[in-house]
């Protein structure tokens, strides 16, 4: 083989491999994801299902959620628990519930994932505008001049009334039994009833429209609110880490800001 045939082979292995480089560069590139920075957040719509003493603290909880977690959006459907458990039963499309007591949420074994405790709360004697009974103490509300609404027995805060007047043998008769708290509140406000008994988180939110009366912890009943995930949401994922979000120091100082006692 001449030198000149030599020189022309080698010159154009040179120029095969110079143009191969970039392709090979090009290939290797197709397969690299797209960068996350540009990427859009997933989609979320999830269902809370809560306990209607939460009303307030969760819609501040539940913007501050969503600020921190693009993409995802909170609907809260709030009611007394035990009409939260019967619609749990009935299979409500829902991704998470969050009760006023233990008791309801122990009943929904089957239907929820494991339940933490993320708050307390006490009860008080939401009064009338000026309280003019001058009630000051539990078994006030024993003088049949007094109109007293209470909750339902078997809602969480019927249940904790019932409790509390029971272990301190004060007979009440009420005008009224209510679905939730919130009603019971509503009642007093509206002067349909000169007294009822209340979250304190309920009363201080109602601001000068009752007067509250502080129940002495000896007398008084600490409710407990557990949340958990439902097995039949279809964002378990999601609905998980909003339940323990609810634990986090960012979330337990928006509930205790509210009034609720530590977990």
């Amino acid at each position: 083989m001449s030198p000149i045939t030599i020189r022309r082979r080698t010159a154009a292995v040179t120029l095969t491999a110079a143009l191969l480089v970039p392709l090979a560069a090009c290939g290797k590139g197709e397969d690299k994801p797209a960068a996350d920075a540009g990427s859009t957040p997933k989609a979320v719509n999830l269902t809370v299902l809560a306990a209607s003493s939460l009303t307030d603290v969760f819609k501040t909880a539940g913007a501050e959620y969503e600020k921190t977690h693009p993409g995802t959006k909170i609907t809260f459907s709030f009611a007394g628990s035990q009409e939260l458990a019967a619609q749990v039963k009935q299979g409500a499309p829902a991704d998470a519930l969050v009760t006023a007591d233990t008791k309801t949420m122990d009943g929904l074994k089957a239907e929820t994932g494991n339940a933490t405790v993320i708050a307390k709360n006490r009860l008080v004697i939401a009064a009338g505008k000026a309280n003019p009974f001058k009630i000051d103490e539990l078994k006030d509300l024993a003088d049949t001049r007094i109109k007293v609404v209470l909750a339902a027995p078997e809602v969480p805060v019927g249940r904790y009334s019932k409790q509390i007047l029971d272990a301190q043998k004060i007979e009440v008769k009420p005008v009224s039994q209510e679905p939730n708290v919130r009603a019971v509140l509503s009642k007093v406000e509206l002067g349909e009833a000169d007294a009822g008994l209340v979250y304190k988180t309920d009363s201080a939110k109602s601001g000068n429209k009752v007067v509250t009366v502080d129940i002495p912890d000896e007398q008084n009943a600490v409710a407990s609110y557990p949340a958990a995930t439902l097995k039949a949401s279809k964002n378990a994922e999601d609905a998980a880490a909003f339940v323990t979000w609810l634990s986090t120091p960012e979330a337990q100082k928006i509930l205790q800001d509210a009034g609720f006692q530590k977990a």
